[in-house]
């Protein structure tokens, strides 16, 4: 496992608009996990239906769609060992009533469709989210002076 995964965490509209974005980024930087890019953006319709593109057979994709672009998102990256795992489940079920108290959508959630934010299911889906969502230079590589704090091995 390497200590360089990246994953892609997107606070959906209703978390914006409910003033979650610094607890978010605390719960992820609190663990341990390196943020590496950030933006608030409006995307349109058609990034939307392509970054939901497996959902596009279901029933709520219309309506999943028609939410996401009510708002503001504030699209990340995370680094860190194990980042798309972890960061599932900081986030919790997407099912809020099933989360854990402590997750994000635990604390913060009760509906599927206001679930506050979006995590990558795993490394390929992340490695092409992240590619739909930021340019490979607004994506920073440094190394956190938490670093070794954080990590007994690179």
């Amino acid at each position: 496992m390497s200590s360089s995964e990246q994953t892609f965490i997107a606070i959906k509209p209703d978390g914006v608009q409910r003033g979650l974005i610094g607890d978010i980024i605390s719960r992820f930087e609190k663990r341990g996990y390196k943020l590496v890019a950030s933006k608030l953006v409006s995307p349109s319709k058609d990034h939307l239906e392509k970054h939901y593109e497996d959902l596009k057979d279901k029933p709520f994709f219309p309506g999943l769609v028609t939410y996401m672009l009510s708002g503001p998102i504030f699209a990340m990256v995370w680094e860190g060992r194990d980042a798309c795992k972890t960061g599932r489940s900081i986030l919790g079920a997407t099912n809020p009533l099933a989360s854990a108290p402590g997750t994000i959508r635990g604390d913060y959630a009760i509906d599927v469709g206001r679930n506050v934010c979006h995590g990558s299911d795993g490394v390929e889906s992340a490695k092409k989210e992240i590619a739909l969502w930021f340019k490979p230079e607004e994506v920073q590589k440094y190394k956190a002076a938490q670093f070794d704090w954080v990590y007994e091995k690179a």
